[in-house]
C-alpha cells in the first residue's frame, strides 16, 4: 500500500491508500512520526493516483476553509461492525454541524454507548474523511481527540469549518 505526505494549512499530513480507497490519514506531527504511523499500515512511499489525489485535494481544501465534501472518498477499513456503524453516522454529519457522542450512540442503536462511540472514534484511521472532529461531548464539550495535537487540533478544525462557538472571539 502506498502513502504520500502533503502540506495543509495545519501542517504536513499523510495519506495511505489502496486501489479501492483510503486506508489511513495522518494529521500534522513531526515527519518521522507521520511516516511511522503510515508504515504501521504496511504502507511505503508512493505517488498519489487519481483516488489518492482526490482525497489529498479534498483534505487540503477542507483544512483551508473551503466547503469540501469528502463523503464520496472511498475508504478501506478493517474495523468491527460497531465501529463501521459509528463511522457511517459520523460521516453523515455535514460540514459546520456537530453531533454528541450520545446522539451517535443512539443512532447506532446503543443509546447508553457514548463512551463506546468515543472509543470507536479514537480508533478512526481516517480522520477528516470520517469527520470524528464533528462529534462533541454533552454540553458541546470538545471531548477527546486522538489525533496529534489532541483537543486543540479538533477545535482548530471546527473553527476552520465555521462551527459556531469555535474560533470566535469571546467576551471573557
Amino acid at each position: 500500500m502506498p502513502y504520500a505526505l502533503f502540506d495543509t494549512s495545519l501542517g504536513r499530513c499523510g495519506l495511505a491508500w489502496t486501489r479501492q480507497g483510503v486506508s489511513a490519514v495522518a494529521l500534522p506531527e513531526p515527519q518521522d512520526a507521520l511516516i511511522a504511523y503510515l508504515a504501521g499500515f504496511e504502507a511505503v512511499v508512493g505517488v498519489p493516483d487519481g483516488l489518492a489525489q482526490q482525497a489529498i485535494d479534498g483534505i487540503q481544501a477542507l483544512l483551508d476553509g473551503s466547503a469540501a465534501d469528502l463523503s464520496s472518498v472511498p475508504v478501506v477499513l478493517d474495523v468491527s461492525d460497531f465501529d463501521r456503524a459509528v463511522y457511517d453516522v459520523t460521516r453523515s454529519i455535514p460540514r459546520g454541524s456537530t453531533l454528541t457522542y450520545g446522539a451517535v450512540a443512539a443512532q447506532v442503536g446503543r443509546p447508553s454507548g457514548a463512551q463506546a462511540v468515543g472509543g470507536a472514534l479514537g480508533r478512526n484511521p481516517v480522520p477528516v474523511i470520517i469527520p470524528c472532529h464533528r462529534v462533541l461531548g454533552a454540553g458541546r464539550e470538545v471531548g477527546g481527540f486522538s489525533a496529534p495535537g489532541g483537543a486543540s487540533t479538533k477545535q482548530r478544525i471546527l473553527a476552520i469549518e465555521g462551527v459556531s462557538g469555535f474560533g470566535e472571539p469571546t467576551l471573557f
